[in-house]
């Protein structure tokens, strides 16, 4: 039942949620098993990081802050899902659809402030190397962590305290996690100091970001083009990484946007789906597997971990 404000509405219906039947048992256990895979990984390249004094580099600290973010991004999804999937009602309080809409939003927000921040640490390592040292101090760079989760939860908090005074017309979410925007569109009037701020808040999200990215990467192919083998090699090697967890992100951020603010009714319903849970699970799986395996210093440490760890299991069974 429907009141006429939003601070009487109690709960929003999730309308995108479709009646698999059984199967969604079989859904749940994959479901359950992606994230206990983001868990594992993440958290260990975090345990990786933080227990070796030689990963304690500026790049390193920059990563070992996306895995964190990952895993809050993934927190912000998964438990509500697995709990939806089971569910034969799909219904979200309104308080607890705010709160996710403020730890997706900041997961957003931080993960292109993130790989912005991580552009110019490249750029400097390949195109200005001796400067590296004086402009990427460890103190730098947690001044600048803490700066982007600090200015993503207070841009969020903004954002909410527009929606909570919005009157509600309707309560049902044609999504199956709580937006943003779609809880605007459900508002009977008054939406349009939100539509702008929106509007904003997605360039200053998306956009903004990108720029010093392609600043940094125009300047280090340059270096590739003209530099030697070894310098070509070094920007190959860790800027891939990087390239594809940004190009990833953004594919899946773009498509959410534009499914929240145009009609994408013409799409599969099945393909709408997996679209928009798409930064919200591939991103967390792919950047510690990316990470992890492509850049050597990680990949030789989690290896000797690894390996001791096996002798130990073996010491102790003879």
């Amino acid at each position: 039942m429907l009141n006429s404000n939003s601070s009487m509405v109690s709960y929003f219906i999730l309308g995108a949620y479709l009646d698999i039947g059984n199967i969604r048992y079989l859904v749940f256990l994959i479901t359950i098993l992606l994230y206990m895979v983001i868990l594992l990984v993440n958290t260990s390249l975090i345990v990786l990081i933080s227990m070796n004094r030689s990963l304690h580099e500026p790049m390193y600290i920059l990563l070992c802050s996306l895995f964190l973010n990952e895993l809050y991004g993934s927190t912000s999804l998964f438990p509500f899902l697995l709990t939806q999937i089971l569910s034969d009602v799909h219904t979200v309080s309104v308080s607890f659809c705010f709160l996710q809409i403020f730890t997706v939003y900041s997961y957003a927000n931080i993960e292109f402030c993130t790989l912005a921040i991580m552009s110019y640490d490249r750029y400097f390592a390949i195109c200005n190397p001796l400067q590296y040292n004086t402009h990427m101090t460890l103190k730098m760079v947690f001044l600048s962590i803490a700066l982007i989760w600090l200015y993503s939860f207070v841009k969020i908090i903004v954002t909410l305290s527009l929606n909570i005074r919005l009157t509600l017309c309707d309560n049902i979410l044609n999504n199956l996690y709580c937006h943003n925007y779609l809880v605007v569109k459900l508002a009977c009037f008054g939406t349009e100091v939100s539509n702008i701020y929106g509007i904003c808040t997605t360039v200053l999200t998306v956009f903004v970001p990108l720029i010093p990215i392609l600043f940094s990467y125009i300047k280090i192919l340059k270096v590739c083009f003209s530099g030697s083998n070894q310098t070509r090699q070094k920007a190959v090697s860790t800027c891939t990484p990087h390239l594809a967890s940004l190009m990833n992100f953004t594919f899946g951020c773009c498509f959410e946007i534009l499914q929240s603010r145009f009609d994408m009714t013409h799409v599969p319903h099945v393909l709408r789906i997996i679209l928009s849970l798409y930064f919200l699970i591939i991103q967390p799986l792919m950047n510690p597997f990316m990470y992890g395996f492509q850049m050597s210093k990680i990949r030789e440490i989690f290896l000797f971990y690894y390996k001791v760890i096996i002798s130990e299991r073996g010491a102790v069974k003879v």
